[in-house]
């Protein structure tokens, strides 16, 4: 087991800073609205939003890109310097540069196989005050539509007794994502559009998989909204549009069936290290 640093919140804002700075560089436009359904900002310790037991939140965000979390966590700190904690899988954060700044950064990870201490983990943060962020896709959605989404979030916010705020990034996409690497040309002066959704709050004995369905529909509502006023005009066919809107985008179809495709590689993976 590679060593890992204790959590800092001198690293964390060291972190949020630097991607303060990066978009300042690049000049990057954040367009927001739904932010009245933030949580109101609390009293403050430190540099950083004071942890008040029972007023935590479960951010469930949208996950085309590979920089989505950046816009969240940058809106919520614009706010009231607040600290988003994301639950990370595994693979990442055993990654040798990776790994290190996300133990440092006090984020929650989910192991291969056991799953159950990083929920309880989760959920006593949250019933403690802290914000939890999670992508309830479980990946990046090729097709730039929200797809399946996983029940963990409803379940933890539940448990917990914390609202579920929905967030629905646009843009962040075209700056880096699956198969399409970074472009300076495309990252000047982006513009990244960002919707917050009115919180969700469930009751202990919550039908997760029919609430979840639910937040698919406000999250992909989110991302329509966000479309419908982008400032950005796409040229026909592209790659970063929907397909149902013109876009090159892979369909849905497309979609599940490379998602299928990668599972099952994933699966052979598996098979083959376990033998």
């Amino acid at each position: 087991m590679p060593w890992r640093p204790p959590p800092s919140d001198r690293f964390y804002r060291f972190l949020v800073r630097t991607g303060l700075f990066l978009r300042w560089a690049l000049q990057v436009r954040i367009i927001t609205s739904g932010t009245e359904h933030l949580p109101d900002p609390g009293p403050r310790h430190g540099a950083s939003r004071a942890v008040v037991p029972g007023v935590g939140a479960v951010f469930a965000i949208t996950h085309f890109g590979y920089l989505d979390f950046a816009a969240a966590e940058l809106l919520l700190w614009k706010r009231e310097r607040g600290q988003l904690r994301f639950l990370i899988h595994q693979g990442a954060a055993d990654h040798w540069l990776a790994g290190p700044a996300i133990a440092a950064s006090g984020h929650v990870v989910v192991g291969y196989a056991e799953r159950s201490g990083a929920y309880d983990n989760a959920v006593a943060r949250l019933r403690a005050g802290e914000y939890l962020a999670v992508f309830p896709e479980a990946g990046v959605s090729r097709s730039f539509v929200v797809r399946e989404c996983r029940t963990g979030a409803v379940r933890m916010a539940a448990e917990a007794g914390v609202p579920v705020i929905p967030v629905s990034v646009w843009g962040t996409h075209r700056l880096l994502t699956r198969g399409h690497g970074f472009s300076l040309r495309r990252g000047w002066r982006a513009p990244v559009r960002v919707h917050v959704g009115a919180p969700l709050r469930f009751p202990p004995d919550v039908d997760a998989e029919r609430e979840t369905l639910l937040l698919r529909r406000l999250l992909q509502a989110g991302v329509d909204r966000c479309i419908a006023d982008f400032p950005l005009a796409p040229e026909p066919g592209a790659w970063w549009m929907p397909s149902h809107l013109g876009g090159g985008a892979p369909s849905e179809t497309e979609r599940q069936a490379l998602d299928a495709r990668d599972a099952a590689r994933g699966r052979r993976r598996g098979r083959r290290s376990a033998g």
